[in-house]
């Protein structure tokens, strides 16, 4: 039997967590259904219990203890005693280990055992037996930490939304290929903080790198039952430890504080995707690590049989925000993110989820109104993925002000558009403005849009031009995983192929989806390795692919992909140069002065203006879109016919329109490629022009 030796005090019920203060640990953790808590403390391996201390007081609904003869590095978790009826949504198990919620770090992995889980698996009754085996010794342990950490002179970059470009990527697979690097550091925090990758992403002309989660998370059972793991990490176990794995070897979780520094000092701000919407412990048969077994009914949304959870994620349960505690701690996670590890926003996953009361969703709900007014969170940059998979869970255009959303109607379009699609050129034309129609409210702004094209849950690009169908066998789902719906197009062969016309073809189109995105009013986002052809062979779902599917490829790139690496640095750099393809307000909203858009003009390819009826044709697939501003004017041709169009051009007020950027044949610069002689231009099939009026 374990026995408690240390001394402990009554302490106190804040801060919650384990914390250190320069003599002793504070530890204090909220359970509102509990009837004991018990702080269980092990030997630095943690594989041997030491002690079990009753915390000694239960202060508005926090269980606190003080011992002061603990120091940074104890490792610890927690046993909590009360009802096990799952039936009446209770779920105590005090054989059970459980993390701490507010843990800075975590000691160890799970080991999937039976153990680990709070009924008897595979009992006829399931999860309403009690299972009465101790988890401890599968269970990874909770760190005491000492956060401080001496930064320096960290200035943030406050890049303002208008001139932001994102470059979404993931920790391990930026540099698990790059080698280059000290193996120990590839795949990790200490490997993205190189100055070789740092400047990879400054050359590119990006400001903004978004990370997928980096919170804990551990590899599901599932998964590694088929040898595989947990990549893009989207079922978070803990909301303060950076994932264990992403710090290199002897290292420590400052690791991540000195990558952020040292991305802050290249200019690039840090943006994190965070999971609050579910946690790793499933549904009703999931394992019972932490939040379950602390106070199951507080911690989660229960169905009307409170046995089951209302979960509208898909992933088995919904955080329970409208939990003041739980807020709480969602909001005291993003603080310390934002405080004390210094990032700059967050991209929030299925955050239709975190504005529901049950089965519908209010723009101002709890959690959104708390963000609000909070003077640290208000200040950063806040995305939305706006939706889930419960009732009324697609919301794009309807979060508050002060937040940017993903745009899948952005993406779904342009690809739609540049596939050849009939009927979509109006639906393309209000995006190419920011998606007014969708943002326009509340005094929202243009860049509350997120445009792109691709992104780490889909077809990359180059995969985009190469398959029509997705190709997940490797996942061990029999290709029934990921979005069958991708409007992509292979150009008449499916996958890898050495006929050049194909590649031709397949080279043009993808310039063109990105010079969309990078043309348009909105927020642009670049997929990881997009700019340099990445592909995962047809998979559309790559989020248990931990090998060379998903990282980055740092070798030599071929001919093509070199070129294509040079044009969307060239037209990132256009679009950074020219302020009317960047603008803090929608174009046509603005009076025709000396600092305004006048009223963009849409024009057919015979110059004069399109009407309804070219709208409304579904043939309509070539356009030009004109933007004035006094002393400045540029012009879009778009043609996704297949075949050569020829457009008449608007006259100039300058004397000759320069060509800044051509689809067709990969020419971009931001001093201008060639001059236009006539009043006559021929656009490629599939391809887009952007012109400028310059004397």
């Amino acid at each position: 039997m374990v026995r408690q030796r240390s001394t402990v005090r009554a302490g106190s019920s804040f801060p919650l967590g384990a914390h250190w203060d320069g003599a002793g640990v504070n530890f204090a953790i909220f359970s509102a259904n509990a009837t004991k808590v018990e702080l269980c403390l092990f030997d630095s391996a943690g594989r041997r219990e030491l002690e079990r201390v009753a915390l000694p007081e239960y202060t508005h609904e926090i269980w606190h203890g003080y011992l002061p003869d603990i120091r940074p590095g104890q490792l610890y978790g927690y046993r909590v005693h009360g009802p096990y009826a799952p039936e009446a949504g209770h779920r105590f198990n005090p054989n059970k280990l459980l993390l701490d919620p507010y843990a800075l770090a975590f000691h160890g992995e799970i080991k999937w055992h039976d153990a680990v889980f709070g009924y008897r698996v595979g009992h006829p009754r399931q999860d309403l037996t009690l299972d009465r085996r101790d988890s401890a010794f599968v269970m990874p342990k909770c760190v005491v930490v000492d956060p401080a950490v001496t930064w320096g002179p960290d200035i943030r970059p406050n890049v303002p939304w208008s001139e932001t470009i994102i470059y979404e990527a993931h920790v391990k697979g930026m540099t698990a290929r790059y080698e280059a690097l000290q193996e120990h550091m590839r795949g990790t925090f200490a490997g993205l903080s190189d100055e070789r990758v740092i400047e990879r992403l400054v050359k590119l002309g990006v400001t903004s790198i978004e990370l997928l989660p980096i919170q804990s998370f551990f590899n599901d059972r599932y998964l590694v039952e088929r040898g595989l793991t947990n990549y893009w990490g989207y079922n978070t176990a803990g909301f303060f430890a950076p994932a264990a794995r992403y710090i290199s070897p002897g290292g420590t979780i400052h690791e991540f504080k000195f990558m952020v520094r040292k991305l802050h000092e290249a200019g690039l701000e840090v943006i994190l995707d965070v999971v609050y919407n579910h946690t790793a412990e499933g549904n009703e048969l999931g394992p019972t690590l932490s939040f379950r077994g602390i106070d199951n009914a507080s911690y989660y949304m229960l169905g009307d049989d409170p046995r089951f959870y209302f979960d509208t994620t898909g992933c088995g349960n919904t955080v329970n925000l409208r939990n003041q505690r739980v807020l709480q701690m969602v909001m005291d996670s993003l603080r310390y993110w934002v405080q004390e590890c210094h990032v700059d926003g967050f991209r929030f996953d299925l955050a239709s989820a975190l504005g529901r009361d049950r089965a519908s969703f209010d723009h101002d709900a709890v959690f959104f109104e708390a963000v609000r007014q909070d003077p640290t969170l208000s200040m950063v940059k806040l995305i939305a993925e706006p939706w889930d998979m419960g009732p009324e869970g697609y919301q794009l255009g309807n979060y508050p002000p002060g937040w940017a959303e993903w745009n899948d109607q952005f993406r779904d379009t342009a690809r739609s558009f540049w596939k050849g699609d009939e009927g979509v050129a109006s639906a393309l034309s209000s995006k190419l403005l920011g998606s007014a129609e969708l943002f326009e409210k509340r005094g929202r702004r243009p860049w509350a849009s997120v445009n792109f094209v691709a992104a780490h849950d889909g077809f990359t690009l180059r995969d985009l031009v190469s398959y029509n169908e997705k190709h997940n066998e490797a996942n061990g789902e029999d290709n029934n995983d990921g979005h069958s719906a991708n409007f992509s197009w292979n150009c008449g062969v499916e996958g890898e192929t050495d006929d050049a016309n194909v590649l031709d073809l397949r080279d043009r189109l993808r310039r063109s989806l990105l010079a969309t995105v990078f043309l348009s009013q909105g927020t642009p986002m670049l997929l990881m390795g997009d700019e340099r052809g990445r592909s995962q062979q047809g998979n559309n779902n790559s989020y248990c692919q931990d090998n060379e599917t998903t990282w980055l490829d740092w070798s030599e790139p071929s001919d093509r992909d070199h070129a294509f690496m040079e044009f969307v640095r060239e037209i990132i750099a256009i679009r950074r140069a020219r302020p009317l393809l960047r603008q803090e307000k929608y174009v046509h909203d603005q009076p025709a002065d000396g600092n305004s858009l006048a009223e963009p003009e849409w024009l057919r390819p015979d110059g004069k203006r399109l009407e309804i009826s070219d709208w409304e044709d579904p043939q309509t697939r070539s356009m030009a879109l004109l933007l004035s501003r006094q002393g400045e004017r540029l012009c879009v041709l778009l043609n996704a016919h297949f075949d050569e169009v020829t457009f008449e051009l608007p006259p100039t007020e300058h004397g000759k329109w320069l060509v800044l950027a051509d689809t067709s044949n990969g020419e971009a610069s931001v001093a201008g490629v060639r001059g236009i002689d006539g009043d006559a231009l021929p656009v490629s099939g599939r391809s887009l022009i952007l012109l400028e009026d310059r004397k």
